[in-house]
């Protein structure tokens, strides 16, 4: 498969990550990084890549064949909608959109244009998920019954006050868009679409207006519960556990996509026997999820994040945002 040739759209924190990891990458190739602050110019040369101040010189570029998106959140769908108009591959840093219709108009601009949109959310290609995804699918846990997941971390706790990661209208409900994102994403993908959301949000620590906890009770259409929390202070911390009626599974992870090492553990429980346990290194899920954008751009495989999970995904941070705000109960149709 020949290299996918890209650009990235922006170099703070994550999209720095990215141009590093995807060094010498055998499936994707990085170009040219747009960044707005010239300071920040050298720091990309340094990784032997073209810096650019403006995303329309990416666009207008006969190369570049996708643009790989770490711009803020609000500026999400300007950017999926203008990649796609100029006939770019787009992906998107999570989330696709701060509301469902805009996440709707995103995939539609590149339904419209034939693009492959590909989307930031790189816990599915964790192998435990991976391990527990196969024995949900297999049938091996029985009838779930209920699902629990948490995840915390503190690289975020000295942003700057006022940036877009601590204000409501950017950044909703603590955490969600940060961490819980990859969480609800997860339930998505293991149990299909959400009936019903409770939501709480609390500020704890950082003053932060969006606050620093977020916890979400939800109903599944498919009828079992699950529930989940996101902090925004305490070391890093993930951990699932799925409910089955013949046996559950916990994996509890260490691991953080930007930084090597660590693991994940994966536990399995029956009923009169013992438990099983299997460790799981850490990978690169973040290149592994660039590598299927690239798989599904060239053809050799679908992309494993469909549309419609990728609008779900959005409709659930929005009706978390307005439970938590409302403190009320979100029926979604």
């Amino acid at each position: 498969m020949s290299k996918v040739i890209a650009a990235i759209a922006g170099f703070g924190w994550w999209g720095k990550h990215m141009a590093s990891r995807l060094r010498g990458n055998p499936h994707v190739a990085v170009k040219i990084v747009v960044e707005p602050v010239t300071e920040r110019h050298d720091d990309i040369r340094a990784l032997g890549i073209t810096p650019a101040r403006e995303l329309s010189e990416a666009l207008n570029d006969p190369e570049i064949e996708a643009v790989i998106l770490t711009t803020p959140n609000t500026l999400h769908e300007e950017h999926v909608t203008a990649c796609a108009r100029a006939g770019k591959h787009v992906f998107c840093e999570k989330p696709l959109g701060l509301t469902a219709a805009s996440a709707r108009r995103s995939v539609q601009a590149c339904v419209d244009a034939g693009v492959q949109l590909g989307i930031g959310h790189e816990r599915r290609f964790e192998p435990a998920i991976i391990a527990l995804a196969g024995m949900i699918r297999e049938g091996s846990l029985g009838t779930i019954m209920h699902a629990e997941a948490a995840v915390s971390h503190d690289k975020l706790i000295h942003v700057p006050p006022g940036d877009w990661r601590t204000v409501k209208a950017t950044a909703p409900a603590a955490a969600m868009t940060a961490m819980g994102i990859h969480l609800t994403d997860l339930y998505i993908s293991l149990f299909g679409r959400v009936k019903t959301v409770q939501a709480m949000v609390a500020k704890r620590v950082l003053d932060w207006e969006t606050g620093d906890v977020v916890t979400v009770q939800l109903g599944f259409e498919a009828g079992m519960t699950a529930s989940l929390s996101a902090v925004l202070y305490t070391p890093h911390f993930m951990r699932m556990h799925v409910f089955g009626s013949k046996e559950w599974v916990e994996i509890r992870n260490d691991t953080h996509p930007d930084t090597p090492g660590g693991i994940a553990e994966l536990v399995r429980a029956r009923t009169g026997h013992p438990h099983e346990v299997v460790r799981y290194n850490w990978t690169d899920t973040v290149v592994a999820n660039l590598e299927a954008f690239a798989a599904a751009i060239r053809g050799t495989a679908p992309y494993p994040i469909t549309h419609e999970e990728m609008i779900h995904n959005i409709e659930l941070l929005e009706a978390i945002a307005k439970s938590a705000e409302d403190r009320s109960t979100v029926h979604l149709s």
